[in-house]
């Protein structure tokens, strides 16, 4: 009884400092706002996409791109070795996008066919869209985004008048069931307090910093002051890692809430997400085991545990569980509709989305130990070379 009891107080202990820090991070995390419209200048920017096997939905993020209300884009389109169509539509938008009297807008496809020893397909296709570029400001995005017409013309604009060399969105995340709702929003809900993200916008620190892949606008000066995607080729986070290099040269970052700018589907089921994430788990914990079942117990200690805690009841006990699962809920609440459009009714899964999380963070970590590596889309890469040592074949 002694033991739960610790275990209670620091569990209230802890979430009560969550509270603390979060209501005050919330704060630093505002939407994307609407472009003034007074900027006279109009910066070139190139929008670069990596697509491998996105046939299903690379049309339809160009399009989205190519009906911009920005007057000065350019949009780099790089084919990954996809083995589908996914090239053969690139290729038609190209020749749709040239015929269309209504955009000038250019439209350019880079065909990768082979990746080179040391890198990740992304990496290196984003790294190839790079080499490709013109602009001033550089646009990384993923091939199954949707943008409203004034999304760039808002992160360039915001971008500018913050003096800001690098602007990432959350985009607002769409799931077409209850349960997988439950997970993506519960996963964004610990991923937000585990990393406090809101320490991107404090420009009093640099060892922190983050990047979505959704959108990350950089500027090529602060670009290729990192090191470009060559600093980090083997990194499947390349977004996260991207911006964290930018926040540790003392290039100034802004992380905004982007749900009315730019939406993108995830995953499609909740099985995709299991499947989906293998690829880059241990890589938020460095690949250090030690780190991930700590990761884990802390997950089942902190945020299943007041849940748990609360069929205890043991006096103080039963109190600081509950203490702690209403502050969890209403953290949980604010964020979820802070960056999507729900109300945040998938709180009610709570205690189940814990384990749904718990259980994708152990197969992913459990199988990337036993194969030696990960598979991300047909390739495989040993985690020596995931971790920066010589592999030998």
């Amino acid at each position: 009884m002694r033991l739960i009891e610790v275990l209670a107080n620091l569990t209230l202990l802890y979430w009560l400092a969550m509270l603390w820090l979060s209501l005050r991070g919330f704060k630093l995390l505002p939407p994307l706002p609407p472009s003034t419209g007074k900027r006279a200048d109009t910066p070139l920017v190139s929008v670069i996409i990596a697509a491998k096997e996105e046939e299903s939905s690379i049309a339809e993020t160009v399009r989205h791109l190519l009906e911009q209300n920005y007057p000065r884009i350019e949009i780099i389109a790089v084919n990954d070795r996809s083995v589908d169509n996914t090239g053969r539509r690139l290729e038609e938008l190209k020749r749709w996008s040239e015929q269309r009297p209504s955009t000038s807008i250019p439209l350019k496809v880079v065909h990768v066919t082979k990746l080179p020893d040391g890198w990740l397909g992304k990496n290196h296709a984003l790294y190839q869209g790079f080499l490709q570029a013109k602009g001033s400001y550089l646009l990384f995005t993923d091939a199954d985004v949707l943008f409203h017409p004034s999304c760039i013309r808002d992160a360039v604009d915001y971008a500018e008048a913050q003096r800001a060399d690098h602007v990432t969105l959350a985009p607002l995340m769409l799931a077409r069931t209850f349960w997988l709702r439950a997970f993506v929003h519960y996963f964004l809900f610990s991923l937000f307090l585990f990393l406090r993200l809101w320490r991107a916008n404090d420009d009093n620190q640099h060892r922190f910093g983050t990047g979505i892949g959704a959108f990350n606008l950089i500027s090529r000066k602060a670009y290729e002051a990192i090191g470009t995607h060559r600093a980090f080729p083997m990194r499947p986070d390349d977004d996260l890692h991207l911006g964290l290099l930018v926040k540790r040269a003392r290039f100034k970052q802004r992380l905004l809430a982007g749900k009315n700018h730019l939406e993108v589907e995830w995953y499609p089921t909740l099985t995709d997400a299991v499947k989906g994430l293998e690829k880059n788990i241990f890589s938020g914990f460095g690949y250090r085991l030690p780190v991930a079942v700590f990761a884990l117990l802390g997950q089942l200690l902190a945020f299943f545990g007041p849940f748990a805690g609360l069929l205890l009841l043991p006096r103080w006990s039963g109190f600081a569980y509950a203490a702690s699962a209403a502050i969890l809920i209403f953290l949980y609440v604010v964020c979820v509709r802070r960056l999507s459009a729900s109300t945040g009714k998938e709180a009610a899964a709570l205690p189940l989305s814990v384990w749904m999380l718990v259980f994708v963070m152990g197969r992913a970590v459990y199988l990337t130990v036993r194969r030696g590596g990960i598979y991300w889309r047909g390739t495989f890469y040993p985690i020596a070379r995931l971790r920066g040592r010589k592999y030998e074949r």
